[in-house]
């Protein structure tokens, strides 16, 4: 409250921080205001117990890891690696999913010379596939980042040429890992033996 305001009038502020007496704003925007803090009231509680409950269900996971790993004398260190917990009957699946994300350094300038070198070798014909296949993986997408699943995916193809081979350890050593997500899958089974997501993004759940 400043020195221009009525103690004794109403006021709500606006986008722009300014105090607008309520008697002077539009019955609609007054029932919108209202409509808006209600739902956001209500989804606050609902965030705070998806967070919990996240973080408990990676912390029981995490748990019951060890003790799987304590029946065999094994110790397992930390949270990594992707795990998938069924229930005895087969009817529910949990999954601990660990996405990386990966960016490439300037080794991959020189992998993608030496490749280079050997596509203009090669004769034409029985490797335009290859060739193909090789000037696509190095294509940006639409936000200008190269395809890492593309990349390192000719480390598949077996070519014994030793500047391929070369090129194929750069692309591994070009590898950055720059971090991690971890993410709750839950599934059950339908009738068909199919497993179907338990969605915990509200934008995903059906009425």
């Amino acid at each position: 409250m400043n020195a221009k305001t009525d103690p004794h009038v109403a006021y709500r502020r606006d986008t722009q921080g300014r105090l607008v007496p309520e008697s002077q704003i539009r019955p609609i925007d007054l029932a919108r205001d209202e409509l808006v803090q209600a739902l956001v009231r209500d989804a606050m509680p609902l965030r705070d117990a998806l967070r919990d409950y996240r973080g408990r269900a990676f912390a029981d996971i995490a748990a019951f890891i060890e003790l799987s790993a304590e029946q065999y004398g094994a110790k397992v260190g930390g949270a990594k690696g992707n795990v998938t917990l069924l229930s005895f009957d087969g009817e529910y699946k949990v999954q601990r999913a660990i996405a990386e994300t990966i960016i490439f350094d300037e080794r991959l300038q020189a992998a993608k010379s030496l490749i280079d070198e050997c596509l203009i070798e090669w004769t034409e014909g029985a490797r335009t596939e290859i060739a193909t296949l090789v000037q696509d993986a190095f294509r940006v997408d639409g936000s200008g980042t190269i395809r890492t699943g593309s990349v390192l995916g000719l480390r598949r193809l077996a070519i014994d040429d030793p500047r391929w081979q070369e090129a194929m350890r750069a692309i591994g050593e070009a590898v950055q890992v720059v971090g991690s997500k971890t993410y709750l899958r839950i599934y059950q089974r339908n009738a068909l033996g199919a497993y179907l997501p338990i969605s915990l993004d509200i934008a995903a759940v059906t009425p």
